[in-house]
């Protein structure tokens, strides 16, 4: 019956979204998404893919999140790792990426590599197999972490992108950032809806966060719209099955 009733939820926001889309939206599975020039696949699931350089990248995977704040006494269903993990699983298999990039806060805390159980160590491993992994460090993951396979680096530059953690203050052609966790709300006849999304204008990017247990701020706080100088940007909203492109200066504050 819950996951008869989820189902039914899914299909009304889809149906929503649709509705929403008109003539202020473009919708598509596979949404392109052009930055500094270069042509990149924005997935549904939150991963960007780059097909001329064979990258995958995703951003604030925050595993192992409910182990460390059952650490603190609050408890949280444990799967996160496992079901970030599995999403992530999928995206290798379907875009099979010579390099995947995580944009850090990979993990919630220092300690999460050591909590990690071994079936999901073992997952981590077999996703690195064959391929280059590159760790970006976060706020929360600053250190480079033993056992957990892969390169470390605080920003890395390709052709004419820069992937790195925090967006930076200025503004930066051609930036593929994280850490924002950004989020649209839109709304139509009373009914409103909030997804993740990617936030971009063409010259720089914020990237949805991954991770299953990861919370987001809406597109139009200071923090998210300030990096853009004004609403002139464009926050492509995560569906089911599609993405959805909705002008920021059309998206609801909280």
């Amino acid at each position: 019956m819950d996951s008869e009733r989820l189902d039914a939820e899914r299909l009304e926001q889809a149906a929503l979204c649709d509705a929403l889309a008109g003539d202020q939206s473009r919708h598509r599975a596979d949404a392109t998404i052009t930055l500094a020039g270069t042509t990149l696949v924005a997935d549904p699931a939150g991963a960007l893919f780059w097909p001329d350089e064979q990258l995958l990248v995703v951003a604030d995977l925050h595993l192992e999140k409910a182990s460390a704040f059952a650490a603190r006494g609050v408890l949280l269903p444990p799967y996160d790792t496992a079901a970030t993990l599995a999403r992530l699983a999928h995206l290798t298999k379907r875009f099979a990426p010579r390099l995947v990039i995580a944009l850090g806060d990979s993990f919630h805390d220092g300690g999460g590599p050591l909590r990690m159980a071994a079936a999901d160590r073992a997952t981590l491993t077999g996703l690195q197999r064959r391929r280059d992994w590159l760790w970006i460090t976060g706020n929360h993951d600053p250190d480079p972490a033993d056992g957990i396979g892969g390169r470390f680096a605080g920003t890395v530059a390709i052709g004419a992108l820069t992937f790195r953690h925090e967006p930076s203050a200025q503004a930066c052609a051609g930036e593929v950032a994280g850490h924002l966790h950004p989020l649209a709300r839109v709304a139509r006849r009373g009914r409103a809806i909030r997804r993740r999304c990617f936030a971009g204008d063409g010259r720089r990017l914020v990237m949805p966060a991954f991770g299953a247990f990861t919370g987001g701020l809406n597109v139009r706080d200071r923090a998210i719209a300030g990096l853009f100088g004004t609403l002139a940007f464009t926050a492509h909203m995560l569906g089911e099955r599609r993405l959805y492109a909705f002008a920021a200066e059309r998206c609801l504050p909280d």
